[in-house]
């Protein structure tokens, strides 16, 4: 697989059961040694990458669990699980669900809150809200005017969640899902001139606001 791209990335933070780290790799030889280089000005030399020992056994040994069939089987049932039970109730997913996380696709979730009103961070807000439920924004405000699709990832903590808090979290979002036209767009008071996303600052649109945003 690896033979028809140039280079990968991974995330351990994800599937590779460590709480930091990753890796890059590239079929290169020039651009690998340019990386290299490049590495040990900003973060170590390639043989740690600025990651602590006991960080790189956690990459190491999780690499090996996160490959392990009963394990992959369990992550992606319960994965599936949440995604196939919100959209059997109408809730627009990305589909199918993966392994990794649930997308919902909030412009079809809230299609009276038009992109440059951020409506996934509307609907991620209004997760956490109404039962302390965490996702993020992917969409308008991570990439701008060049974002084709604004979603709420429900990234799935490995080896964290047991069926009642799925169940759980199905409830919320249905709950979410059965008011969505309460639901009012965002409006940024304060953005960083790079990655506005990590530390912008947005808040809720007035009624009035909204309703003229709807005419």
């Amino acid at each position: 697989m690896f033979s028809y791209g140039d280079g990968c990335t991974m995330s351990a933070k994800k599937d590779g059961m460590a709480n930091i780290g990753g890796f890059l790799c590239t079929n290169d030889d020039l651009l690998a040694q340019q990386e290299k280089n490049l590495l040990i000005l900003t973060e170590g030399y390639p043989t740690y990458g600025g990651l602590a020992g006991r960080d790189l056994e956690a990459i190491a040994v999780g690499l090996q669990e996160a490959l392990q069939e009963d394990y992959l089987e369990y992550r992606i049932a319960s994965t599936g699980y949440l995604g196939n039970h919100i959209a059997d109730e109408g809730v627009p997913i990305v589909q199918p669900p993966g392994g990794h996380a649930v997308y919902i696709d909030a412009r079809a979730f809230l299609p009276h809150v038009p992109p440059d009103h951020f409506p996934a961070v509307a609907l991620a807000n209004e997760l956490y809200l109404e039962g302390g439920i965490r996702s993020v924004e992917i969409g308008t405000l991570m990439f701008g005017a060049s974002a084709t699709m604004d979603l709420v990832r429900l990234a799935i903590p490995r080896r964290v969640y047991t069926q009642s808090h799925i169940d759980y979290v199905v409830e919320i979002i249905l709950n979410v899902w059965k008011k969505r036209e309460q639901i009012h767009g965002m409006k940024l008071s304060y953005e960083a001139p790079f990655l506005r996303h990590f530390t912008a600052k947005l808040e809720p649109e007035t009624a009035e606001v909204a309703a003229a945003v709807r005419r």
